[in-house]
This record gives C-alpha cells, sequence and structure tokens, in this order.
C-alpha cells in the first residue's frame, strides 16, 4: 500500500511540476545539440569562453532574422493602410463597369461599404496598438522562459560531462562502459540531426526565395524564412510553407505565379524527401517514417511545435537504448548458454 500511495504521489507531483520538467527537457536538447560546436571550439579555448561564443551566435540568428523580417513587414502594413482607401475605390469602379456585379452594387452597396471600411483602416491600427500591448505580455513570459532555459542550457554544457562521469562511478564498470556508449552516440544523433535539418532548412529557404524572387512574389525575403522555420518541423511543415505561399501568389500574376509556385513545390519536396533529406539525416538517425510519424503527433500534442521539433531526435535517442537494451540482453543470454572450459572446472573441483 505505501509503495502504491508513492507512485501516485510521485505521478502527481510530476502533473504538478510538467511545465518546468518540459523547460529542463527543452534545455537538455539544446544542450546536448549545442554540445558539438563547443566541444569543437574547445581545443584552442576554454570551455567557458567557447560556451560563451556559441551562445553569442545563438543570439545572432533571431536578431539577424527579425532584421530581415520585421522592417519590410512594417513598411508593407502601413502602405497597405494607407493606400487602402484608394485600393477600395478601384474595386467600386470595377463593379460599376462590371454588368453582374453592377446590379449587385446596386442592391448591396459593396463599393461603398467597402470604402466605409477602408477609410476607418487607419483608425483601427490605434486599437491593434492594444491588442499589440497585450501580445508582449506574453511575449514578456516567453523572453523569460527562453532566458531560463538558456541558462538551464549553460549549466548543463559546463558541468554535464562530469555529471555523467560522477554517475557512471556508482556503476559497474561493464554497465558504466555501457550506460557512455548509449549517451555518446544519443548525443551524436542529436547533433547530427540537429545540423543536417538546419542545413535542410537553409536549403529550402534559398531556393524559395530564388523561385520568388523570379516570381516577382511581393514579401518574400520573410516568406523565405518562413519556409525555412517550418521546414523544420518533419513531414507536414515543409507542406504548410508552400501552400502560405500558394495564397500570396493569387495576388501576383494569377494563376501564372501560382500554378508555378504549386509544381515548384511539389517537385521540391518529391527532391528534399527522396535526395536531400536522406542523404543529409542518413548518419544521423535511422528511424522508420511510421515511427517519426507518430513522434510527430506525440510531441506536437505534449509542447506543441517545440515538441514536434524535438520529436525525431528523441525517437532515435530512444530507439538507441532500445537497441542497446536489446543486444545486452542477447549478450547475457549468450553467456548463459557457454559451457565452462575443461581446465575451469578442474580448477573449481580442486
Amino acid at each position: 500500500m505505501l509503495i502504491i500511495v508513492a507512485v501516485v504521489l510521485i505521478l502527481y507531483l510530476i502533473y504538478l511540476l510538467r511545465h518546468p520538467i518540459g523547460l529542463l527537457l527543452i534545455a537538455t536538447f539544446i544542450a546536448i545539440a549545442l554540445s558539438g560546436p563547443v566541444n569543437y571550439l574547445e581545443r584552442w579555448m576554454k570551455r567557458g569562453f567557447a560556451i560563451t561564443l556559441v551562445y553569442i551566435g545563438l543570439l545572432l540568428v533571431p536578431i539577424g532574422l527579425g532584421a530581415l523580417v520585421i522592417p519590410p513587414v512594417v513598411t508593407q502594413v502601413e502602405s497597405f493602410a494607407t493606400n487602402a482607401p484608394r485600393y477600395a475605390s478601384d474595386v467600386r469602379d470595377y463593379i460599376e463597369k462590371n454588368g453582374t456585379l453592377k446590379g449587385l452594387q446596386e442592391k448591396y452597396d459593396i463599393g461603398g461599404q467597402l470604402q466605409k471600411k477602408a477609410g476607418e483602416l487607419p483608425a483601427r491600427i490605434g486599437d491593434a496598438a492594444t491588442v499589440l500591448g497585450n501580445i508582449g505580455i506574453g511575449l514578456v513570459n516567453s523572453i523569460f522562459q527562453l532566458v531560463t532555459v538558456l541558462i538551464l542550457t549553460a549549466f548543463m554544457l559546463g558541468g554535464g560531462r562530469r555529471w555523467v562521469e560522477g554517475a557512471l562511478k556508482y556503476q559497474p564498470p561493464d554497465r558504466a562502459a555501457r550506460l557512455r556508449r548509449v549517451s555518446e552516440r544519443m548525443a551524436t544523433a542529436v547533433g547530427s540531426y540537429v545540423a543536417g535539418a538546419l542545413f535542410q532548412a537553409l536549403i529550402a529557404g534559398v531556393t524559395s526565395y530564388v523561385v520568388m524572387w523570379i516570381l516577382g512574389v511581393p514579401f518574400r525575403g520573410p516568406l523565405a524564412v518562413l519556409i525555412a522555420l517550418l521546414d523544420l518541423i518533419p513531414l507536414v511543415g515543409a507542406t504548410i510553407g508552400a501552400i502560405v505561399v500558394g495564397v500570396v501568389t493569387l495576388f501576383v500574376s494569377f494563376p501564372t505565379a501560382t500554378i508555378v509556385w504549386v509544381v515548384w513545390s511539389i517537385v521540391y519536396q518529391q527532391v528534399e524527401n527522396s535526395v536531400i533529406q536522406p542523404r543529409i539525416q542518413q548518419r544521423a538517425v535511422d528511424v522508420h517514417p511510421f515511427v517519426v510519424l507518430v513522434a510527430v503527433l506525440f510531441g506536437a500534442t505534449l509542447l506543441g511545435v517545440v515538441g514536434a521539433l524535438v520529436a525525431v531526435p528523441t525517437a532515435a535517442s530512444l530507439q538507441i537504448a532500445l537497441r542497446e537494451y536489446m543486444r545486452y540482453r542477447e549478450d547475457s543470454r549468450i553467456m548463459e548458454g557457454v559451457d565452462p572450459a575443461p581446465g575451469d572446472i578442474a580448477a573449481g573441483h580442486a
């Protein structure tokens, strides 16, 4: 009864602490992913300085993306709000010149309603500022959580190796060697997966930008960044990014731009799934596509987008642990079936 009560209490405690435990797991994943470049830089400098350089590079990535995405978006939103009345007037003139739409215009005054709403749009920007202020509160909380994760990651990068070795000292030599081998293989799989996923996302973003530049798609810089970020989500991310850009192409030389983009997206995703991704990830993880899909669904349900991102390396780590365990069971079974040598039997009798 005491064991049952203790298990229930532990499970309830884990449920109450699910959010900080999730942050701790995210920090662990980031620490494993960053251990590769940190270990590489440690060859020429102290580990603390190597961690600092990697962190500086890590922080420069969102700053650079923000500098690339935010200015054109703000400029285009302001331009649209300013020119909205003129756009509505053009739509009204087109409706009045079209025989079919003219009847609807006389009955429902579609053009007049559009002009009215367009004239109110600049004033709505002030109301949007209030909404953005409320969003800012949530953003501050997210930044606080991000800082917490980065601090936890720094501690793990600084002392994680010593912690692992300290824990292995209390294990028998054969078990310690086995656990050390499993941890090293997991770290290699996670690091290789992250590096491969980032390189794959870079290819998707650059090639998509080139195609959008040829088609004359507006916002191609932010859209290329969006495609690269969505491409990090296995299986479904690239499709979502292609659909978003496809909607934008509806307003650019329709239907030519849309048809070209759809054809390009289908061809590129086939090439990515059959050529780029297997070559990049073949040395990182060896997980069946069905397991990948199930892992992504479970990860997205538990941790949202972050869970979807870490699902594949987590599944690969579990697969490595399971294979090592099966290998251990097989070795134990073989050793149990081996008869002792005659010399050993004689020595035992003596």
